[in-house]
């Protein structure tokens, strides 16, 4: 069966320190908590006729274990990798092997704006997209972008 966003839903992942969300460094990644976000981007795909899986961890292993369980049951993935979006060679390998499989990278600050170890993104190897630097509001347009690839496919 062909995996849709009628019969599965979208994996939303966010990496480590996401779970501080409006209260680690709200100046960078504003006040919105990660249940904000995860309503946010429920509400973006209901609107569209979906669902989403949210999922946070701090744990890379953890991380690649969604992505692996998102091949079989979802339709795409939305993910913020975090600090591991600039080191992690296993999340890319991971989303390689989602093969059609639309992948939209989040960023709710300006990476290119900050510190230059952050304007590298492995993730971005593999992403159909990357949003950066819209705030929380990027996790809207990243599904919005998923749906839009999924139906284009």
């Amino acid at each position: 069966m062909t995996r849709t966003l009628a019969n599965a839903p979208i994996m939303v992942l966010n990496g480590p320190n996401l779970n501080l969300l409006g209260q680690r460094q709200p100046e960078i990644y504003g006040p919105e908590s990660l249940a904000d976000v995860e309503a946010l981007c429920a509400t973006t795909a209901r609107r569209r006729g979906g669902t989403v899986d949210c999922r946070q961890s701090n744990h890379e292993g953890q991380l690649v274990d969604w992505i692996h369980e998102a091949r079989e049951e979802h339709c795409g993935i939305v993910i913020n990798p975090g600090a591991y979006s600039h080191t992690s060679i296993a999340l890319l390998d991971a989303l390689n092997a989602c093969d059609g499989m639309p992948v939209v990278e989040v960023h709710i600050s300006n990476i290119h704006r900050r510190e230059s170890f952050r304007h590298h993104s492995y993730v971005s190897l593999r992403a159909d997209g990357v949003v950066a630097g819209c705030g929380v509001q990027g996790y809207s347009f990243a599904v919005e972008r998923v749906v839009a690839l999924l139906a284009a496919a």
